[in-house]
Formats: structure tokens, sequence, C-alpha cells
């Protein structure tokens, strides 16, 4: 567990930066180190070696140092086999975590699977593209993370444009629409996601996949504490479940939960609390996938 305590890259409303300690304050439970999942049975924390390891460095006002310490920071879990699970901050940390494990595992080993509202495929007027509406955009265009290794689910909205849509599709991009949830039912589009990533482009397949939350996702009215709501979203439950059949079903070597702006989420800290009970069902998910025997993470030594 990292927190990445960053929201320089916010175009709207700032405050994720407060995120991670939002996150981790919602927990209403005994610090006992058990946290039973009733549905499966299944206690993530007994099960698997979780341990928080503080928050990342970050420097106020240098967006690229930022970066560059979270992305040291994430690295130096995934090289050693771990799984970093970092806590938001806004989205443009995707950017250094997704990198971080593309430079473990190898550039174009890596699926993402990313739950949002908004594409994140932005094209930014600052040179340096830095920023919570490009990241995936910067990932596919380093080389780290390829198109047709994107699965999206939940997109919506007035953004981006056209051309934007249309240059997402040429990368092999796979975007779920938050149309295509209510009409084909959520079911479907995560097992249609889960075997997109298995299949891979036809001709190989990815060694790991990282997770990326973005909290607005789920319909504002459930999840007011965020930067950039969108109404019209996933509700709480389905977003439980669905991370958690994800985690379960594929070889999970990194998640981030970001967008979590809890001055927005007052008095009630809704989105806080979904968002850590969001990382829980993506423990359970993980132990259910190594209780089934999915294959470990494969070796770090020798990759890029």
């Amino acid at each position: 567990m990292l927190g990445a305590p960053f929201d320089w890259g916010t175009s709207f409303r700032p405050g994720a930066r407060f995120g991670p300690r939002a996150i981790r304050d919602a927990d209403y439970l005994e610090p006992d180190g058990k946290r039973p999942h009733l549905a499966t049975g299944i206690d993530p924390l007994t099960e698997l070696p979780v341990v928080d390891a503080g928050d990342a460095p970050v420097f106020r006002g240098y967006i690229e140092r930022s970066l560059d310490s979270i992305e040291r920071y994430a690295g130096a879990v995934a090289v050693r086999g771990g799984v970093p699970v970092t806590l938001g901050g806004d989205h443009s940390i995707t950017f250094a975590t997704a990198t971080a494990a593309a430079k473990v595992y190898g550039f174009g080993n890596v699926a993402l699977v990313h739950f949002d509202a908004h594409a994140d495929t932005g094209v930014y007027s600052d040179p340096s593209m830095m920023g919570h509406g490009a990241p995936m955009r910067r990932l596919i265009e380093s080389g780290a993370i390829p198109g047709h290794r994107f699965v999206q689910i939940g997109l919506r909205g007035y953004w981006p444009d056209p051309a934007t849509v249309q240059w997402m599709r040429e990368q092999g991009m796979r975007s779920y629409f938050m149309s295509e949830l209510v009409e084909r039912g959520l079911r479907t589009v995560i097992d249609e996601a889960i075997e997109a990533v298995l299949a891979g482009d036809g001709k190989s397949r990815a060694k790991v996949v990282f997770l990326s939350v973005d909290i607005d996702v789920v319909d504002p009215g459930l999840a007011p504490g965020t930067g950039t709501p969108e109404p019209g979203g996933m509700t709480s439950r389905q977003l439980l479940d669905s991370v958690r059949e994800i985690c379960a079903s594929l070889p999970i070597c990194g998640i981030d939960v970001v967008e979590v702006a809890p001055h927005y989420d007052q008095p009630s800290n809704v989105t806080a609390m979904l968002a850590n009970r969001a990382v829980l069902e993506c423990l359970t998910g993980i132990a259910q996938h190594r209780r089934a025997g999915g294959a470990p993470l494969p070796q770090t030594e020798g990759l890029e």
C-alpha cells in the first residue's frame, strides 16, 4: 500500500492530494489486521502479506519530479515481486505507476484495465503533456503499454472530442461506454473485458495486468468527493463486484485508486469509504486468484 498525495495535474477541482489520508481513515473497523469478506469467506489481510509503506515523496509545484518519485516508489515494490497498490492522488499518477510496472515486466508486456468516466487520452498544449486528462495517451505514446492492451470501462459524458475517439480506435483501445453497460449488462461487459485481456492482440498475451480505478466512474450521487464528477455512472455495488472479479481472474501486477477529493465528500465521507472498500475488494480478488491456482507473477530479474 502506497500513497501518492499529488493533484497538480487536475483540470477542474483540486483536492485529491488529500485522498490517500481519507481512504486510510475511512475504515471504521478495528486495526487488528483482519478484514474477513462475508461473501467469499476470504480474509485478504491474513492471506496476503499486506504492508502500508506510507506515502511517496512529492514536491509541491514540481509535476515531473513528483511523478518520477511516485514511479520509483511503486517500482521499488514491483521489482521485488510485490503488487504496489497506490492510493491517489489525481489520475496523472497512473503514468508513473503503470510505467513502473512496464519497466519491471517489459514495455508492451503489461495490459491495463481502466475504470473511469473519462478516457484520459487528451492532447495537452503543454509540451510536457502532464495532467490527469492525458496519462493513457502518454502511456501509449511512450511505448509502455500499447493501445491494444487497454480496456476501458464506464466512459460517458461530453469529452473527448470525435478526433480523439478516432485516435483511440486507431490504437486498438477497447472502450466500453456507460451506455453499453446499460444496454448489454455489466456482467457481459466484464466477462468480455477479461477475455479481451487474456486473448491479447491475437499474436501475444500480456504477461501481467495493471488495474486503474478512477472513483468518478461511479455516479456522483453515490461518490460526490471527486474533482471531475460526471452524472450517469456505475453504482457502488457494481464497481466493487467488478474490481474483485477482475482481480480474481487476471494476474494483477499493480493497482491504483485515484481522484478521491475528500473536501467535496463532506460530511459523510462516502467516496473515501467506497475507495477503501474498492481496495479491499481488489485484495480479496487477488487472494481468490491465488487460491484458484492462478499463475504467480513472472520473475522480474532480467526484465526491462
